[in-house]
């Protein structure tokens, strides 16, 4: 059972496997890191430590951002959009926030560009 406060908890919008996605953006510059999968006792978790904590669903455990790599997130603010289906976290990056050692996940493909 998660402690997380009934009056977030009711405001969530949830997939089928009863996650949230969430989206971790760079405070102060407004970049967009990653995004990871969040249930209750994740954001509760994130809440509680301002340690980015997600939901891993290949290994169906929760994962502390950085425990192991050292790139970890520091979170400032935790906002809900306007549905209640996805949850955005602003953060201090440290090191990489891609699995692939990408300052981004968002680096690699480029689908559509400015136009001049």
């Amino acid at each position: 059972m998660s402690g997380l406060d009934a009056a977030i908890a009711t405001r969530l919008k949830r997939n089928a496997e009863g996650l949230v996605p969430a989206i971790a953006q760079q405070r102060g510059t407004g970049e967009v890191l990653m995004m990871a999968w969040m249930d209750d006792e994740a954001l509760h978790r994130t809440l509680t430590t301002r340690r980015a904590t997600y939901y891993s669903r290949s290994r169906q455990q929760y994962w502390v951002k950085g425990e192991t790599s050292g790139h970890t997130q520091q979170v400032h603010e935790v906002r809900l959009d306007c549905d209640g289906d996805t949850i955005l976290l602003v953060v201090d990056q440290e090191g990489a926030a891609c699995h692939t050692g990408d300052r981004t996940c968002f680096d690699a493909d480029t689908l559509l560009t400015p136009e001049p």
